[in-house]
């Protein structure tokens, strides 16, 4: 109730937003709670409302337009056919984010991030390849002439491979852009997109640094209301500039 007083008044001026969640919305997401007062990273600073119980509360009407920037970045490479790389590897965001990625027939990472995916690209898109190789070999027969023991050996490299290249077979450049969920914990991939210049957007949450990403997203990157509601925004942005982008092409014909 203490955020309350904010919360109207700003959302009349965004009636026409319809893609952006509303203030409420975000609240009832919990997207506004951030990390113990103790934990909090100086640059987020400018996004962090009050401090309640100890907790660092979010602004959610920043949230609210720096969600807004991040979606008109991804519809404009939407619209461009540009390839977004999602990358979420917590527990909560795993799934979802799959799903979600999926979905929009866009690349992304759930595991552990497979290092040099992005800084030794070319190298890594031959573990890709070898991982289709022995696929297609399998599904063929092909390993059956083999024994037992070396048939096992091969499900194993199998296994492994799918684990850190499954949701990368169809990336077969670098992306244009990385989505990522909780820079802290996916440092490293953050690291490799800055060292390649590729544009990052990102949730942060208030102990991690907005000025490592080109669009960052102050919000709550552990509440799965927050997850769920934020990746459908992606997913309605994507989709709907890929049916705007089809509706074109079918009338220019």
């Amino acid at each position: 109730m203490f955020l309350d007083w904010f919360v109207f008044g700003v959302e009349e001026k965004r009636k026409d937003m319809a893609k952006i969640p509303s203030l409420k919305e975000m609240m009832n997401a919990g997207m506004h709670f951030g990390h113990s007062a103790s934990k909090w990273h100086p640059n987020m600073k400018p996004y962090i409302f009050t401090v309640k119980k100890n907790v660092n509360i979010i602004d959610l009407t920043k949230s609210q337009q720096m969600l807004e920037n991040a979606l008109e970045f991804i519809k404009n490479l939407t619209s461009e056919k540009k390839v977004i790389l999602f990358v979420g590897t917590k527990k909560q965001v795993k799934l979802p984010l799959e799903k979600m990625a999926q979905e929009v027939n866009m690349p992304y990472v759930t595991e552990k991030w497979p290092g040099g995916a992005l800084t030794n690209f070319s190298m890594f898109r031959k573990s890709i390849k070898k991982y289709q190789d022995l696929l297609q070999e399998k599904e063929q027969g092909k390993l059956e002439k083999y024994t037992k023991k070396e048939q096992i050996e091969f499900e194993k490299e199998i296994e492994k491979l799918e684990t850190k290249v499954k949701g990368l077979v169809n990336l077969n450049k670098m992306p244009d852009a990385v989505f990522i969920w909780d820079i802290k914990k996916e440092n490293i991939a953050v690291a490799e997109a800055r060292k390649k210049n590729i544009p990052i957007v990102a949730i942060c949450d208030t102990n991690a640094n907005p000025k490592l990403v080109n669009y960052p997203i102050p919000a709550n990157d552990d509440a799965t209301k927050t997850i769920h509601l934020v990746l459908d925004m992606v997913k309605q942005t994507i989709q709907e500039e890929h049916n705007t982008s089809s509706s074109s092409i079918e009338q220019d014909k």
